[in-house]
């Protein structure tokens, strides 16, 4: 295999390697795009996209390069006198085209493979970040709501208690002064009590006095007609 080949070669086995390392669950998505961010790719990455198609270009020159190849030994066409060995060698060329053309395609294919897998781990990982910080603000929101929440359940809270308050307040008013007013219904009640029994009383020693005069009066009535019949 010459110098060429030998490259490509190890360049192939270098792609199934990242390909392997980026499929399998080796790190997360997270570490893999600050891996990708670091200073060292960040220093290339202004010129990948130079750097990629130079690659493919010189991945696809190389293919040529085989394709031309297996034609060219796939079409020599050995006499019937041939010898052996012309025909051995031209068989090992065309095998060696194929072998560069399979090494040479599988470059290129891989080489888009482990383009396209960094952008979607790089948008994986920016989707994860998006949906833990949106997850944080929700928790936050919620968290804030709760509070309001709670917070307006004790003003709510504290206004039902002070509603209660005034209207136990008024109520013990009120109270306070339909007592004050039976009071003064008793004391009027004693006093027209009193004053009834007092005119009870008069009346009752006015029918005595009564009873007396005419007593006395009929007493002195029959004394003097004594005293005419003398």
């Amino acid at each position: 295999m010459s110098l060429q080949w030998t490259l490509i070669a190890g360049f192939l086995y270098a792609e199934i390697f990242i390909v392997l390392l980026l499929v399998l669950p080796v790190a997360s998505p997270k570490r893999w795009q600050k891996l990708f961010r670091s200073r060292f790719l960040q220093s290339l990455s202004n010129q990948a996209s130079i750097y990629f198609l130079v690659l493919l270009a010189v991945l696809i020159l190389f293919l040529l390069d085989a394709i031309r190849e297996m034609r060219k030994y796939s079409n020599v066409e050995t006499g019937e006198h041939a010898h052996l060995d012309a025909e051995m060698q031209g068989n090992m060329r065309l095998f060696r085209a194929q072998r560069n053309f399979y090494i040479s395609g599988f470059s290129l294919f891989l080489c888009l493979v482990i383009r396209r897998l960094v952008i979607l781990i790089s948008a994986q990982a920016t989707l994860l970040a998006q949906s833990e910080a949106a997850m944080r603000q929700a928790q936050s929101a919620t968290t804030t709501a709760r509070t309001l929440l709670s917070q307006k359940g004790e003003s709510a809270q504290n206004d039902s208690n002070e509603a209660h308050d005034k209207a136990v307040s008024e109520l013990k008013n009120q109270i306070k002064e339909l007592e004050s007013k039976v009071n003064e219904l008793e004391n009027e009640l004693t006093k027209e009590k009193k004053d009834k029994e007092a005119i009870k009383s008069q009346a009752a020693s006015l029918a005595k006095e009564y009873d007396r005069l005419s007593e006395e009066h009929v007493k002195q009535g029959h004394s003097s007609g004594d005293k005419k019949s003398d």
